[in-house]
């Protein structure tokens, strides 16, 4: 179960982008090179692309697995929503995700790709969580204690949903919204950032507005 309170992590494009080298190269050093990339969806989609350009391959096609939602909220267990449409059968398969948080996302993958009979699966992630019950084949960066990591291509979305946890009844503005967050969750977001986040509580009908300042409806 998610604690009310725990520490939030956000990553830049930059540091994304240097993640996904990074892991690039750590396939590099393993023969042979993957016939196919698979991105686990939707979290994997960025890092996937990315390290198909390190890899010059085009080779890259996708999956979704649910499993994870906005602000930590987590579904009962993973499942492969869309599978893959081509056949895999004697390939060198590498799954590429964010994340192993429970490591459920990627054991339900893995379980899915073996049935189609590849040659071989590798997985690789941008981060490894201590906590996960699955070890990637790869990963960049290793993180020892548990804190929930917002990328940059799902900001808006986790933004929005932290900020429905923090507004109450109580009218607040922006700047207050932010010192609620950092004080709940240890995240720094930008005043920009909090805006559009507060503005999308507000056209979903979840928050209301009354001068520039925010309270949950």
């Amino acid at each position: 179960m998610i604690p009310d309170q725990f520490p939030v992590y956000l990553v830049s494009w930059e540091e994304s982008v240097l993640l996904a080298k990074k892991l690039a190269w750590l396939v590099k050093e393993v023969k042979p090179l993957p016939d196919l990339v698979i991105a686990i969806g939707r979290g994997g989609y960025v890092p996937a692309r990315v390290v198909c350009d390190f890899l010059l391959t085009t080779q890259l096609t996708s999956i979704r697995v649910e499993h994870w939602g906005p602000a930590a909220r987590c579904s009962e267990s993973a499942l492969v929503r869309f599978p893959l449409s081509i056949p895999v059968t004697g390939m060198n398969l590498l799954v590429i995700d964010d994340v192993t948080d429970t490591g459920e996302t990627l054991m339900a993958t893995v379980e899915y790709l073996e049935r189609l009979e590849p040659a071989r699966i590798r997985t690789g992630v941008l981060h490894h969580k201590d906590t996960s019950s699955f070890c990637p084949d790869y990963f960049a960066e290793p993180v020892h204690e548990w804190r929930w990591i917002v990328y940059p291509w799902a900001l808006h979305e986790d933004l929005t949903g932290f900020l429905q946890l923090v507004l109450t009844p109580i009218p607040a503005s922006l700047v207050e919204i932010g010192v609620a967050l950092r004080e709940r969750f240890q995240m720094q977001a930008s005043q920009s950032d909090l805006s559009d986040a507060a503005e999308e509580l507000v056209r979903q009908g979840n928050a209301m507005k009354t001068g520039d300042r925010y309270r949950a409806s």
